[in-house]
This record gives structure tokens, C-alpha cells and sequence, in this order.
């Protein structure tokens, strides 16, 4: 079969629809959203509205089923303008709605999907902990099985859509137990937010994604029934690895897009600056800089569009995957890098884009596992001996 490089007529449409919302409705209150830090319910409405939330799931739970190429193309073209809605948008999808939707069973689809999927909902997922990040695998929250309820006592922190008014719940990585061999036994638990015991804190001060939301989860004693389990008990640790590979999608979209982001602008204000009677963008040196720019964010598209047509074709994509999202977030960084640098002065002011550009990157690095666990991942895939640790 010929190789095909085209997007469909579907995904164009979808691609200028997401633009257009994009540079009319986000562009011109991201700013003020940053400096205020303050999540936007409007946007995440907004968002739902045109569809942006459940793009994988079934169209009987309220999704709309049109893949994974188009909503990482959704993804993609709301970072090219900021990175804090995208971050709302693909934490919705990747962590929120995808843990439900593979992992659950009926019930809870029917319970949490379709208002996750129209945008009235957001749901988390808590994995990080204090003690516990790239190491998710050492989490101290326990839940303990006592008659018909779970009783969970811990901690996580930086969960991303977790405190605001809309978040609904929270697919909690616990402790339950311990496996034969002495492990822990890990499991997945979905905890409704309000239920006595669950805490949240918004967490203030972020260099990145500022109009995002960032939360801290406290479990004491909280008590939710048995049949919150998401899967088999024991599975959870297979279900973040397996959700975490798809999330990785979605962070290397943001990677893309905010490098797309971040190139135009220098082209643009290459070639509107003049320093020495013409434009700086007519300087061989900078005329590199856009052309490597270029040609990075190329490469990042075909990388990561495979990867996700592997996904869609239910094709091995882990390492492809762990690939994409460590090149895509390294590779924004050398774009944004350049392109503060084509800014001169002005990419130091919050006036100009670029600085918050600059800002949003480096989450990319570190989100849904950094560049150094990735190479780990892709080590294990290529077959290196040993457990490249």
C-alpha cells in the first residue's frame, strides 16, 4: 500500500476550526489569564462545546469518535497559541476521559463520560506524590478494602484539572495490598470530588501553564464503595503505563504546536525588525536559525503523526510514542530558544508571546515522565541489555 501523507478532508476542517477558536478566542485573553493565573471556565466550555473533549471516545458516551490523528491535531493547534489550555485540553482527554473510557466498566461510563465528554466535567488523574515521581511505582497511598468501601489515606501533587469547580473526579493510584512476589499490589480507584476525606489545593506560583490548574490531593480516611475500582484489582500499574503512553501523544502535540507557535513569530518579526537598514531575517545568520527551525518541526510532525496512526490502527506505539514526546518537547525548546533570541530584548517582555512560549516549554521536558525517563523507555523497546537504570 502507497504511503499517504494527506490529512483527510475531516482533520483539515477540523485543523481550521481549532485555529480559528484559537486566535479569536484564546489569543486575546491569554495573556491576562497568565498574569492573573486563573483557569478559564469559559474556554473549557467553549472547548467542549466545539467538541475537543472525548475525540476517541464512542459516540455512545457522548464522544465523538474521530481519532487520535485529529485530536492531537486539536491539541497541536491550541498550543500554537497558548499552552495552559492546551494542558486543560489534553489532560481532560489523556488523563481524565481515557482511564474511564478503556478501564472502566459500564456504569462508570455511563456515570462520568458524557459530561466529561461535552465539557460540563473534568476528571484527573492522580499519579504523582511527593516522594513519587519518576519512580511512580514507589506511591504511598494505600487504600484499604473494608466491607463494601475502600478507605484511602495519602497524598498527590501536581495534578493538572483537579480543583477547580468543574472537576468532578479523580482516578486515584493506590496501594492495596501486596502481590505475591512482595510487591505492591497497585490498583486505580476513581474518587468523586466533594467525598468526605478528599481535599484539594490549587497550587499558585507556576512558571509554566499558569491559566492551567494545578492541584495537591489529600486522602484521610476517605471512604468510596467497592465498586469504584477502575478494572481488576492490581492492574493499576499496567493502566498508568498504558494511559501515560497515550498522554505522551498529547504532550508532544503541545510540543509541536507551541514550536509552531513559537516559529511563526520569529518569521514574523524577522521580518518586520531592521537593524542596519534591512530586515534581520536577510541575515545568513538568522535565515538559519528559521530554516533549522523549519525543518525540526518537520520532523517532529511526521514523527508524532506516525506514531498516533499506530495507535489508530491498534499497532504497537510505546516506543514511538516515548519518541515523539521526547523529541517534540527538546525540539520545542531549541525553536523557542531561537526565537527569544531573534527577539532580542523584546522576547524578555510579556508584552510579545514569545516570552510566555518560553515560559511553557520546560513543563514539556518534565510532564508524563522527562526526556531522561523516555530514553529509558525507548532503551528497553531497541532491546539495550539490562534495565538502563
Amino acid at each position: 500500500m502507497a504511503l499517504d501523507f494527506d490529512l483527510t478532508e475531516e482533520q483539515q476542517m477540523l485543523r481550521k476550526m481549532v485555529r480559528n477558536f484559537a486566535e479569536k478566542e484564546i489569543a486575546p485573553v491569554a495573556q491576562e489569564l497568565d498574569d492573573k493565573e486563573e483557569f478559564s471556565y469559559h474556554l473549557t466550555k467553549r472547548m467542549g462545546d466545539l467538541g475537543l473533549f472525548g475525540p476517541f471516545v464512542s459516540e455512545d458516551y457522548g464522544g465523538s469518535n474521530v481519532g487520535y490523528i485529529s485530536y492531537i491535531i486539536a491539541v497541536e493547534e491550541i498550543a500554537r497559541i497558548d499552552g495552559s489550555q492546551a494542558a486543560t485540553l489534553a489532560a481532560g482527554n489523556s488523563l481524565g476521559i481515557a482511564p474511564i473510557y478503556y478501564y472502566g466498566n459500564e456504569e462508570q461510563k455511563q456515570k462520568w463520560l458524557p459530561d466529561l465528554c461535552a465539557g460540563r466535567a473534568l476528571a484527573s488523574f492522580g499519579l504523582t506524590e511527593p516522594n513519587a515521581g519518576s519512580d511512580a511505582g514507589a506511591s504511598k497511598t494505600t487504600a484499604v478494602l473494608e466491607g463494601d468501601y475502600w478507605v484511602l489515606n495519602g497524598s498527590k501533587i501536581f495534578i493538572t484539572n483537579s480543583t477547580t469547580d468543574m472537576s468532578k473526579v479523580c482516578t486515584v493510584q493506590a496501594v492495596t495490598g501486596k502481590r505475591a512476589d512482595g510487591r505492591p499490589e497497585i490498583s486505580c480507584i476513581l474518587v468523586p470530588n466533594g467525598t468526605p476525606g478528599f481535599t484539594t489545593k490549587t497550587m499558585h506560583g507556576k512558571m509554566v501553564w499558569r491559566a492551567s490548574n494545578t492541584g495537591e490531593l489529600y486522602f484521610t480516611d476517605c471512604k468510596v464503595p467497592k465498586e469504584n475500582l477502575l478494572g481488576r484489582r492490581g492492574d493499576g500499574f499496567h493502566q498508568m503505563l498504558a494511559t501515560l503512553d497515550g498522554g505522551r501523544l498529547s504532550i508532544a502535540a503541545m510540543g509541536l504546536g507551541g514550536a509552531q507557535g513559537a516559529f511563526e513569530l520569529a518569521l514574523k518579526y524577522a521580518s518586520e525588525r531592521e537593524q542596519f537598514g534591512r530586515p534581520i531575517g536577510t541575515f545568513q545568520v538568522n535565515a538559519f536559525k528559521l530554516a533549522d527551525m523549519a525543518t525540526e518541526i518537520e520532523l517532529a510532525r511526521l514523527l508524532l503523526y506516525k506514531a498516533c496512526w499506530l495507535c489508530e490502527q491498534h499497532r504497537p506505539f510505546g516506543k514511538e510514542s516515548a519518541m515523539a514526546k521526547m523529541y517534540c518537547s527538546e525540539m520545542y525548546h531549541r525553536v523557542v530558544n531561537q526565537a527569544v533570541q531573534l527577539h532580542g530584548g523584546y522576547g524578555l517582555m510579556k508584552e510579545y508571546p514569545i516570552e510566555r512560549h518560553y515560559r511553557n516549554q520546560k513543563l514539556l521536558d518534565i510532564g508524563e515522565g522527562t526526556s531522561e525517563v523516555q530514553r529509558i523507555v525507548i532503551a528497553r523497546h531497541i532491546g539495550v541489555p539490562g534495565r538502563a537504570l
